[in-house]
Parts: C-alpha cells; sequence; structure tokens
C-alpha cells in the first residue's frame, strides 16, 4: 500500500531502470489518479484535472505512464475514450463519470514516444496518443415486450 514516508523511515527497493516502450497497442490498468487542477494555457482555459499514473506489463517489463485528463467540454472527446477504454462508457449515450471507479480499471490505449529536449540532452517519455473503446462493454439493457418470445 503506499503512504508517505517519514523522515527517519527505512527504505528497501531499489531504484528500477526506466521502461521506455515502443510505440503501440498496449493493455493498461490505472494504478492511481489524483485531482488536480490545470491553470489555463493558450489552448484551454483554467480547469479541473485527472492525473492518471497508468501501469502497462510488457516483454521490456514494467512501464508507468502519466496522463492528465482535462475536465473541460474542448477535451470531452478525450474524456469519452477514456472511460469507453475502460467500460464506463458506451458509444452515443452520456456517461456521468465515475471516478471512484477509475482506479484498478484495466484499459488498452496506443502509446507513442514523445521527445524532448531537457538540459541539452533529448530525452524520451511514454504517452497515450489515444485510447480504444473497450470490447464487449456494457450495452444498454435489452427491452422486453410481453408476449415476446
Amino acid at each position: 500500500m503506499d503512504r508517505e514516508l517519514e523522515w527517519n523511515d527505512v527504505i528497501e527497493k531499489d531504484g528500477g531502470d526506466y521502461v521506455l516502450l515502443p510505440e503501440g497497442d498496449y493493455d493498461f490498468t490505472v494504478e492511481s489518479f489524483d485531482r488536480g487542477r490545470h491553470n489555463g494555457s493558450d489552448k484551454l482555459p483554467p480547469c479541473n484535472k485527472a492525473m492518471l499514473k497508468l501501469r502497462v506489463e510488457s516483454p521490456q517489463g514494467t512501464a508507468y505512464i502519466n496522463h492528465n485528463l482535462f475536465l473541460h467540454t474542448i477535451t470531452e472527446g478525450m474524456l469519452s475514450s477514456f472511460f469507453a477504454s475502460i467500460g464506463q462508457k458506451r458509444k452515443g449515450e452520456p456517461l456521468r463519470m465515475d471516478w471512484g471507479k477509475v482506479p484498478g480499471s484495466r484499459g488498452r490505449a496506443k502509446i507513442g514516444v514523445y521527445r524532448y529536449m531537457k538540459d541539452g540532452e533529448e530525452r524520451q517519455v511514454n504517452e497515450v496518443k489515444r485510447f480504444y473503446a473497450m470490447e464487449g462493454a456494457p450495452s444498454k439493457a435489452p427491452t422486453y415486450k410481453a408476449g415476446d418470445f
């Protein structure tokens, strides 16, 4: 169980090697999410954000990917895609986002490699390019009429 460490706590885990996944489609598990606030930018006004930590198990090892979901109508399509990927949203139907069910959820996403410069050195991290809707996601309950069998 994750917890805050005290200043004099004993630590045991060794630092692991960072795993960079090649671009592709991967299953993921939502390790955790925190609520945060986006301060605004040229493209998006201030709004709430969900800061996800996704875990991907792969032949290269376990990779962790941080991904922000912005709670704004401009990014509603990405929110819908995420909730469809974890089986909460059905195409064409409204959804009240249930964040309590997000940790531990599983889904599938296209993972890419983002390159950037820091201190004159090129670095790379994985990023979510898109979420895929879950196959076999719950559909609307069938309607029955008396006498139809």
